[in-house]
């Protein structure tokens, strides 16, 4: 048989449905013309013809017919006698079209060669269209569905059987997926690992929960209201500052909706995240105002230069501006670009003798302490005015240890 069937290489085609038929055909014909200057040394003769629809490909070469004994290229002339061999009806000076049997002039090796390269070259037209695929979609949100769950990384399957790797380290704490699940996550880097195309997603990444915002909230989508900046702790605590374009929106009000009806769904994918929502403005100290809400500051000292603001506020809302674990005011100091440190105001009130927790450095351990200053203890009283219970609750401190700061504290006062 003159042609060869490459039906299994052409399914491969098929699989990547993005892969168009001119590139196909182009491929197919790349692969077997080198077969041809390999055995030839000239390709420019030979006409290679794809049948895209059985998968039989055929090779025709042309020559032109000379006299006999008038033979000077054998590549691309034959003699008369020899032509009508092959039709009789043929005229001197005519091209005659002869198809080539591959099996036998190229031989089962080269041909499986030629496959070979085939399938190598549809595998490379494969991973850069999925390259140049995700590498567009990078900072969208795309679902896949879990295929393998393992230690460090989740691997993801899209609608079209591609795979996408979901480390741990892009994983909110709290997620857990099963195989068969469905996950959203945002494009975050396409990498080319050991020759592959590897898409890289993430959970964590602020671009997630500002995509989230922008399917929810239509005036962001519209261009309306725009997202300034997003700072997160994954599954704890997010800020986001909007500004509207429209004096007639609120972009606060718009972005939670009513009674939080936007907002619900977001913090529901993002394992009850809490979501802060501010409004964004030039003027810092509103900026830092608004993002340790739910805080309320008294007054503050700002330095530009430094980039350092002392904020001060009434006892009863350090904590607040604190938050559970420091986390509160870390993302209150990455969302305004200043390192923030808090203090309590007493003005107004009987000031009663209390000593800095910094004095007790030489009986108490200063990770102890430090654990202490991230929920608003920074004095002895601030904490022996907390429950043993409530310390060990808002701090990472064992029962034990809180007993005997606790010990240490109040003999201070005895002594006094």
């Amino acid at each position: 048989m003159a042609s060869i069937n490459l039906i299994e290489s052409f399914q491969e085609f098929k699989d990547a449905e993005n892969i168009d038929r001119p590139t196909l055909m182009k491929v197919m014909e790349d692969v077997f013309k080198t077969l041809i200057r390999k055995k030839y040394g000239s390709d420019e003769n030979f006409d290679v013809i794809v049948n895209d629809q059985k998968g039989d490909l055929e090779i025709f070469r042309r020559r032109t017919i000379v006299d006999d004994d008038d033979l000077y290229n054998t590549l691309t002339e034959i003699e008369y006698k020899d032509a009508i061999k092959i039709e009789p009806d043929y005229q001197v000076g005519e091209e005659l079209y002869e198809e080539v049997d591959i099996q036998k002039e190229f031989g089962r090796r080269a041909i499986l060669a030629g496959k070979q390269t085939l399938a190598s070259r549809i595998n490379d037209l494969k991973k850069n269209i999925l390259i140049k695929k995700y590498e567009d979609r990078v900072g969208e949100i795309v679902s896949g569905e879990v295929y393998q769950v393992w230690k460090k990384e989740i691997l993801l399957l899209d609608e079209e059987g591609n795979e996408m790797l979901l480390p741990k380290s892009e994983q909110i704490p709290s997620d857990y997926f099963k195989k068969g699940e469905t996950i959203r996550a945002v494009v975050k880097k396409v990498e080319l690992k050991n020759s592959q195309a590897v898409i890289i997603v993430s959970r964590t990444d602020p671009s997630f929960l500002a995509k989230l915002l922008e399917i929810e909230v239509p005036e962001i989508f519209d261009g309306l209201i725009v997202i300034r900046k997003i700072v997160r702790d994954p599954g704890e605590r997010a800020k986001v500052a909007v500004e509207s374009f429209d004096d007639r929106i609120d972009p606060v009000g718009a972005c939670v909706g009513m009674k939080g009806s936007r907002i619900h769904g977001i913090v529901r994918e993002l394992k009850n995240e809490n979501i802060d929502v501010i409004n964004w403005t030039n003027n810092i100290q509103l900026l830092i105002q608004r993002s340790l809400t739910p805080a309320k500051i008294t007054s503050m000292e700002v330095d530009n230069e430094a980039k350092h603001a002392n904020v001060f506020l009434k006892p009863d809302q350090v904590s607040l501006a604190i938050g559970r674990r420091g986390v509160n005011i870390k993302l209150a100091c990455e969302l305004t670009g200043l390192e923030i440190d808090v203090f309590r105001d007493n003005e107004g009130e009987v000031e009663e003798y209390d000593v800095d927790l910094e004095e007790f450095t030489d009986e108490i351990e200063s990770w102890i302490i430090d654990e202490l200053k991230k929920i608003g203890c920074d004095t002895a009283k601030s904490v022996l005015q907390l429950s043993d219970e409530e310390l060990e609750r808002r701090t990472d401190l064992e029962k034990e240890t809180i007993t005997e700061v606790k010990k240490i504290l109040k003999e201070e006062f005895e002594t006094e």
